[in-house]
């Protein structure tokens, strides 16, 4: 990587977003936020400067699927953390990139090339 990567994290359980945050501290990205809810994770996904998220499919009872929404609206790469795997995405998320719980450092930076090299668009079946 020539420049830092700018990092959104939206994870809903603490441990694995410090995790999260160790590992793409090691890979020399930049967290530009963090959010454990919806809401919050909506205005990041808003404001904030990134050029990658990563997105826990389920942050408590809500869906993070309006967030992904935004994202791809806004041609930003995304994938989803999730203890359930890509079967449990809708339709129109049936292409995105999920990264399946417990990962290693490994598998979070092969996932998050593969989504930024393949960024899928919402809608297409």
């Amino acid at each position: 990587m020539d420049k830092k990567r700018r990092v959104l994290i939206v994870e809903d359980e603490p441990l694995v977003t410090m995790m999260l945050e160790d590992m793409l501290l090691d890979a020399d990205c930049e967290i530009v936020g963090m959010a454990s809810t919806l809401d919050a994770g909506m205005a990041l996904a808003d404001s904030a400067e990134m050029d990658f998220a990563i997105l826990d499919m389920t942050l408590g009872r809500d869906p993070s699927f309006p967030i992904a929404d935004l994202l791809a609206h806004k041609g930003i790469p995304f994938l989803f953390v999730s203890g359930y795997g890509p079967e449990s995405l809708p339709n129109e998320h049936r292409k995105s990139v999920v990264l399946t719980k417990p990962f290693d450092y490994e598998q979070l930076m092969a996932n998050i090339e593969l989504a930024t090299n393949a960024m899928p668009e919402v809608g297409t079946p």
